[in-house]
């Protein structure tokens, strides 16, 4: 059954890769929506160098959204969230390179860091002309996304962090001291330490670890990440991203004080028994933030899967007063 998920899954990531850019390949015909402008299209456009795929629904002349995703998925990770905002807002929800449908060059035609691909993120809203927008973070989309905001405060509308993290209190030794020994000390030996947390095992684990209703999941998502991670040459990519997040926790004062001195409006989404970031990243936003806005839901990382409705509730009530 899993040979059969992972085989049917590989057969979508062929079809959704050889959309040519800028192609929208549609929508069901009974997909509830209620009108064609808010349908969401699936497009692609290169910049520096890379193809970038991304998810767009809503008027284009409506307050817009940016969707940050994280590790392992990608914009498919808002597929629900998405028709709850595009009544009243344009959602724009990329794949960063090497994740979803975007390219995947190899290591030596793109250098697979935060930092990097914080530059690709800003060749892409420049090349959309993204002059104002809300901005979603998540995972690994959070550092992404805080650089974009340092970079652009004149652009920023509101953040709104769901399990987003920018707080050392907020990180949780979930690899028992793997990651750390391998921040300290990246040996070959260390490095392959890390590699059983990328399996099929693993990918498990983040979507069903804490969830408050793991039958509120869907299989698929598992299964669609892991083909994707699967690809030749991706498990070197992911290790040198986790071996580079320790320079995210070492712009973590930058961050802060980019919060701080802002004021930027914030909401803060986080699952209570997310393993990898603890409640206390979300409640200290609110030290450099004050005016924060902090809920919290009895679930896992991936919040979206299993609280939809609710964040995106508490989304709309958010975005009208920015």
């Amino acid at each position: 059954m899993k040979t059969a998920g992972i085989i049917y899954f590989g057969i979508l990531s062929i079809m959704l890769l050889i959309a040519t850019p800028g192609q929208a390949i549609g929508n069901h015909p009974d997909n509830g929506l209620n009108s064609e402008k808010q349908a969401t299209h699936y497009r692609k456009v290169k910049v520096d160098g890379v193809h970038i795929f991304y998810r767009e629904a809503g008027p284009v002349n409506a307050p817009v959204v940016l969707l940050m995703h994280g590790y392992p998925t990608s914009s498919f990770m808002f597929r629900n969230l998405i028709p709850l905002l595009s009544d009243k807002y344009h959602v724009i929800a990329p794949d960063l390179p090497g994740f979803g449908f975007s390219d995947f060059p190899s290591e030596k035609d793109y250098a697979y860091t935060f930092d990097h691909y914080a530059q690709t993120m800003q060749a892409f809203i420049d090349k959309l002309g993204l002059k104002r927008f809300a901005i979603y973070i998540f995972d690994y989309g959070a550092p992404v996304g805080l650089r974009l905001a340092m970079r652009n405060p004149d652009r920023i509308t509101g953040i709104i962090t769901q399990d987003g993290n920018a707080y050392v209190e907020g990180l949780l030794d979930w690899s028992h001291g793997l990651v750390k020994a391998y921040w300290d000390n990246p040996t070959p030996e260390n490095r392959n330490a890390l590699k059983k947390f990328f399996t099929l095992s693993g990918t498990r684990f983040q979507y069903l670890h804490g969830a408050s209703d793991s039958t509120l999941i869907a299989p698929e998502n598992i299964y669609l990440d892991q083909t994707l991670m699967d690809r030749p040459g991706n498990l070197s990519v992911q290790l040198n991203l986790i071996g580079d997040y320790k320079n995210n926790v070492k712009m973590y004062p930058q961050f802060q004080a980019y919060i701080k001195k802002y004021q930027p409006k914030m909401l803060v989404l986080w699952g209570v028994n997310d393993p990898y970031f603890s409640p206390k990243g979300a409640w200290a936003f609110k030290r450099d933030n004050p005016k924060a806005i902090v809920k919290l839901y009895n679930t896992g990382h991936f919040a979206l899967e299993t609280n939809t409705y609710e964040i995106g509730q508490e989304i709309k009530k958010f975005l009208p007063t920015l």
